[in-house]
């Protein structure tokens, strides 16, 4: 059977896209963690424990458990040390946690953590309003909290927050984002995720951030996190596919939102 041309030229291209994907892709689960965050209902540390083993049951190579912040600010995440506790980490699986201070890192610790992740964000409203600094004081807290974490032994994954997109700033500039992430990786997280995390990324705005990164952080040390507020969390994935990254954050049942 003999296709016709255009068909041909259809297949050829979808064969070449595909040849240019990774051959396996890692999930990075937030669940439990940003999943759960944003919920006004406080959730019992015992259904987030079950949850937390139920996710490392499905497969997941990572599932960020929870975050050592302030109760004040994020309430759900106030029994974060109970929640340690009582997870029976598998073998083979991660289980980081959030920090955003050494005040957050030494509490992680003293729980059991084995990795952390920290944050920065390249929008100036932003980093004042969540972080009362600028961007560049969030590399420099990350990098502060990093180094303890290396060298306490502790693996260390760093998020650029609003990647794509700011509520008060709108789109960022992909060498604003680039800046930070490489300041991320040299300060020692061994992967950078990339979070578009109010959801107003685009394929066009993730294509033209990993053109201005990938020079500068290569593809396997670099993570997407794609919130699915506009209906463009699989396209942006697929784009980032194309460029090498393989390591896709995920939320159960669509869980989650940042909430500020």
């Amino acid at each position: 059977l003999r296709l016709p041309r255009r068909a041909q030229h259809t297949l050829a291209r979808a064969q070449h896209t595909l040849a240019s994907l990774p051959a396996r892709v890692r999930i990075y689960e937030l669940g439990a963690r940003d999943g759960l965050q944003n919920e006004q209902r406080i959730v019992d540390a015992a259904t987030k424990i079950e949850l937390i083993h139920r996710l490392a049951r499905m497969g997941a190579s990572s599932v960020e458990t929870t975050s050592f912040v302030s109760a004040r600010a994020v309430p759900q995440m106030a029994d974060c040390e109970a929640v340690m506790a009582g997870v029976e980490q598998r073998e083979g699986t991660d289980y980081p946690v959030l920090v955003l201070n050494l005040k957050g890192f030494e509490r992680a610790k003293a729980a059991g953590a084995r990795s952390i992740a920290v944050m920065a964000v390249p929008s100036v409203t932003f980093a004042r309003k969540n972080n009362n600094c600028t961007p560049a004081e969030t590399v420099e807290r990350a990098a502060t909290v990093a180094a303890a974490a290396n060298a306490a032994g502790m693996r260390v994954r760093g998020y650029v927050s609003c990647a794509l997109g700011c509520p008060f700033e709108g789109a960022m500039e992909p060498a604003a984002v680039a800046d930070l992430a490489e300041g991320l990786q040299a300060a020692g997280c061994h992967e950078v995720c990339l979070a578009d995390t109010i959801g107003t990324g685009t394929p066009g705005s993730m294509r033209s951030l990993l053109l201005e990164l990938l020079p500068r952080v290569p593809s396997d040390q670099l993570a997407v996190h794609c919130h699915d507020t506009y209906g463009q969390a699989l396209a942006n994935i697929y784009e980032a596919l194309q460029h090498g990254v393989s390591v896709i954050d995920s939320s159960v049942a669509g869980l989650g939102g940042w909430p500020f």
